[in-house]
């Protein structure tokens, strides 16, 4: 699911980039506590030199602090494009610890560097750990959706189709790896994913059919949207999370209505990404929705909610073809 952002005191701000002693310093003062905002900065754009004095120390951290720290980092790279966690990122891809490893995999979500294809592929079929092989299947799907837009060669795209085709198709893999799997090869234009797709769905495995709805909307075919928009009212909040998605990437004006709902009386992270999805989908009724959901944010003093309806209010305007500047609909 979509995490929750919400900034502390000591989340990233605008600060100036502290020497690589500081960092060290500021690990040392801190294991164990918050993530101080100078971490934010001073772990971003690392050199090799700096890595070379940093890795020491960063080696002596508790293991459970490595994992705050790569977490929250990942989080704060999503929100500010302009942090750079590669190099630390990639040298955490041989950590002793096996959650350490997944979360870096997750920090590295923006690297498509062909340099890290082979690592991520290596981990998928060989890392002793479930978590990561289940991580490092998930990362190859942004590879194979740069080989749909022909973006790397076709060779790498292929070899990144046969590692997720082969973990989905064995059944003696966990299910934690297979519905990974799958969501990576939702991003390929492959004859037989969309019947992967249906296959999952139509499961006896919980988790499968959650990551055939994500799949669904990741492969932008609108066959789905009767599903999508059944799913939709499911009882199963990670059912009812990933239709809402899966809506606003299919852009189901149907579902709008829906998503309204969702967005004012379900827990946090579906109202969130219901939110996301009216934007995504755009048009005057979206416009209006989100309007009024952004009157009661404001009167409640809701700044993250508030935030993130703005977020997709400017979405909704730059889709929204069938608006006035009166909001009211063209017809």
């Amino acid at each position: 699911m979509i995490e929750e952002h919400t900034q502390s005191e000591d989340s990233p701000k605008r600060a100036e980039k502290p020497s690589i002693d500081e960092v060290i310093s500021a690990l040392n003062e801190h294991e164990g506590a918050t993530v101080p905002t100078s971490l934010y900065y001073g772990l971003s754009d690392l050199d090799t030199a700096g890595m070379r004095l940093l890795e020491p120390h960063w080696n002596k951290l508790d293991p459970a602090y490595k994992r705050k720290i790569l977490a929250e980092l990942t989080d704060a790279s999503e929100i500010n494009l302009d942090f750079d966690y590669q190099t630390l990122g990639t040298i955490n891809l041989d950590d002793s610890d096996a959650t350490v490893r997944a979360t870096a995999i997750d920090l590295l979500w923006a690297d498509e560097s062909l340099s890290l294809l082979p690592r991520l592929v290596d981990m998928a079929e060989s890392d002793d750990s479930t978590e990561v092989r289940a991580a490092a299947a998930s990362a190859l799907g942004r590879f194979i959706l740069l080989g749909e837009y022909g973006e790397i060669p076709e060779k790498e795209v292929v070899h990144a189709q046969e590692v997720a085709i082969g973990l989905l198709n064995d059944t003696s893999e966990h299910i934690d790896i297979r519905r990974r799997a799958l969501e990576a090869l939702s991003n390929s234009s492959l004859d037989f994913v969309s019947e992967a797709i249906q296959d999952a769905y139509d499961s006896d495995e919980h988790l499968m059919q959650v990551s055939s709805i994500f799949a669904m909307g990741r492969s932008y075919e609108d066959h789905w949207n009767e599903i999508v928009l059944r799913e939709i009212r499911n009882d199963d909040p990670e059912i009812r999370y990933e239709a809402a998605r899966a809506a606003g990437e299919l852009e189901i004006e149907e579902a709008i209505p829906l998503l309204g709902q969702l967005a004012v009386i379900d827990e946090r992270e579906i109202r969130q990404v219901a939110i996301w999805s009216l934007g995504e989908i755009g048009g005057s009724q979206a416009m209006r929705l989100l309007t009024a959901m952004a009157e009661d944010a404001e009167e409640a003093k809701d700044e993250d909610l508030l935030e993130a309806i703005e977020d997709a209010m400017g979405y909704a305007g730059l889709s929204g073809a069938d608006l006035n500047f009166d909001g009211e609909d063209d017809f």
